[in-house]
């Protein structure tokens, strides 16, 4: 009893600093020996008098002892301390690195920023960098454009852990000279076979008759590969890695680690026809530009297998790896391909179309890169499978947002498909309102009011008579005979009303006010009016439209234009 009762007073003791609950303490020695429950008062007793010992100890003599006596309650606390993502094997502070390696079909959507954001955590937490590298070595897959958009997507989502960015075509010489070093020394070779006789003498572990030619006829026909005019044709030669050609896993016998591909490159031009396999180009880059671990999907559990085998072969060490399990992202349109089909097509206006799940639509959104890095914590590096919803991913998504943006947005009114309506004997006066109601001096904004208003024709419509009504932050009025009229000021008098009636956002029909949309989630546009201060706002600063919604505003050419954030 003693024993147990003193572990967990030392644990107690460390993580409040030298302070001890005895009930709390109680109730994990109940639980660790559920026997001790015939004589709580005695072993209530023990504690406290177990905590009095402990009780004038330092924190580094408490530590001591814990270590001496329950070293695994320490480590379970100093775990806790260390942040949201669980520790990494041989990880080390100011020498650890980890990349992030998305091909360039397109520029990222939300699928892509969990693997950029668990990268980037680490790489902050361990005080590293992380390495952007541009994986275009498959010529018919590429888009232009995404050359410039990615890095501005990554640079966005983890800031300035980004260190380096790479193109692997601008390294095809680097991947030549290690695949012929491969070739020298025994372990690759070309297979000239076509592909349904290898594919039968693979699935039943037997090796090609090229697998055992000599160094030098490999040297000859790798060089023949590189050959326009009298090497090989498409699809007649690969070099190949040679491995155990029975392996019980037949994705790793004798894989492919270079073929020709005749299609045009868009950087490259035709300068080039042999092109390295991701496996390959990886393998040599990991090393080559010091990846200490590799964070990815457990799909790609067989590739860092193959990748870690031509680093062995080339008498490298391998980085560490590591791998989460598959995020099922259910209801969402992620397809690269498609979307870039249907902004050709004109159904959309193009990547920052606000229908889309594009890093460049987010951002133009409103949506802040913190958010999500809030999500990709607290999923962290697991390597169960998960199923996230369209309703549940954005539910956590917005309210992560909304904790970012909330004090920083200022308020505004927005009046949506205004329609005039006129409150006799309303007192003409210049009306201040906070910008923030929970930051005053951060400051006004002014509104010259007079019996003339203008509110949305919805809220016009639910007006009902005998009821007293209020302008948001002005007056209260009510309905009579067809009439509005003055009833008072003040919220107060407002909610002291026995037949309370709307309260809804306005504009004074005596200002200048600024014709305005708010384009919504789904492409439809809400038209409307916003009050003149949101002349002086500058373009990108998000807002809040009062009652309506945050929103960014994305342009000021004529008409104040919104995208719609979250509610």
């Amino acid at each position: 009893m003693r024993s147990i009762i003193l572990k967990f007073v030392l644990e107690n003791a460390f993580k409040y600093g030298g302070s001890v609950n005895p009930k709390a303490v109680l109730g994990q020695v109940l639980r660790a020996n559920p026997e001790l429950k015939k004589d709580v008062p005695k072993v209530l007793a023990e504690i406290t008098k177990t905590a009095s010992d402990v009780s004038g100890w330092t924190e580094d003599e408490i530590k001591s002892k814990l270590e001496l006596e329950a070293p695994e309650l320490l480590e379970v606390k100093e775990k806790k301390e260390e942040g949201p993502l669980k520790r990494l094997a041989n990880a080390e502070k100011g020498k650890f690195k980890v990349r992030i390696a998305p091909s360039p079909s397109g520029p990222l959507h939300i699928g892509h920023a969990y693997g950029a954001l668990i990268n980037a955590g680490y790489a902050k937490m361990y005080e590293g960098s992380l390495l952007l590298r541009i994986e275009d070595t498959n010529p018919e897959n590429i888009y232009m454009p995404a050359y410039d958009l990615i890095p501005k997507d990554v640079k966005w989502l983890v800031g300035d852990v980004l260190k380096e960015t790479i193109v692997q075509s601008s390294r095809l010489e680097t991947y030549y000279d290690h695949a012929k070093e491969l070739i020298k020394i025994g372990k690759a070779y070309v297979c000239t076979c076509d592909n349904d006789t290898w594919r039968e003498m693979k699935a039943q572990g037997n090796a090609c008759a090229c697998r055992d030619l000599s160094v030098s006829e490999q040297e000859e026909r790798y060089a023949k590969m590189f050959d326009n005019a009298n090497g090989y044709v498409e699809g007649a030669a690969v070099l190949r890695l040679k491995t155990d050609i029975k392996h019980k896993n037949p994705a790793m016998r004798d894989f492919a680690l270079a073929r020709i591909v005749e299609h045009i490159h868009p950087k490259t031009g035709d300068k080039q026809r042999v092109w390295p396999l991701m496996v390959f180009s990886v393998a040599i880059d990991d090393h080559e530009l010091g990846i200490t671990h590799v964070l990815n999907g457990k799909d790609h559990t067989d590739n860092g297998k193959k990748e870690a085998l031509i680093m062995e072969y080339l008498g490298w060490k391998a980085p560490e790896y590591k791998h989460w399990g598959r995020i099922n992202f259910e209801g969402f349109k992620l397809s690269t391909s498609g979307t870039k089909k249907a902004i050709a097509q004109g159904e959309y206006e193009g990547w920052g179309d606000i229908r889309l799940a594009t890093i460049r639509a987010l951002r133009r959104r409103g949506y802040q890169a913190r958010a999500f890095e809030k999500f990709a914590l607290e999923v962290g590096l697991s390597n169960n499978d998960k199923t996230v919803s369209w309703e549940e991913f954005w539910k956590m998504i917005n309210a992560f947002n909304r904790e970012l943006v909330e004090k920083e947005a200022n308020r505004y009114f927005f009046v949506a498909d205004p329609v005039s309506i006129k409150i006799s004997q309303a007192p003409s006066e210049k009306v201040d309102l906070d910008l923030h109601p929970d930051f005053p001096g951060r400051g006004k904004r002014e509104i010259n009011a007079g019996e003339d208003f203008l509110v949305s024709k919805e809220d016009a419509g639910k007006l009902e008579l005998g009821k007293v009504h209020r302008l948001i932050d002005h007056i209260n009025f009510t309905v009579e005979n067809g009439e509005m009229k003055y009833h008072s000021h003040g919220y107060e008098k407002f909610n002291e009303a026995q037949n309370k009636g709307k309260i809804i956002h306005w504009l004074s029909a005596n200002d200048e006010n600024v014709e305005s949309e708010l384009l919504l989630e789904d492409h439809s546009i809400v038209k409307g009016l916003v009050e003149p201060a949101l002349s002086c706002v500058s373009k990108g600063k998000i807002v809040q439209l009062q009652r309506m919604s945050f929103a960014r505003l994305d342009s000021k050419e004529g008409k104040v234009v919104f995208y719609y954030l979250h509610k």
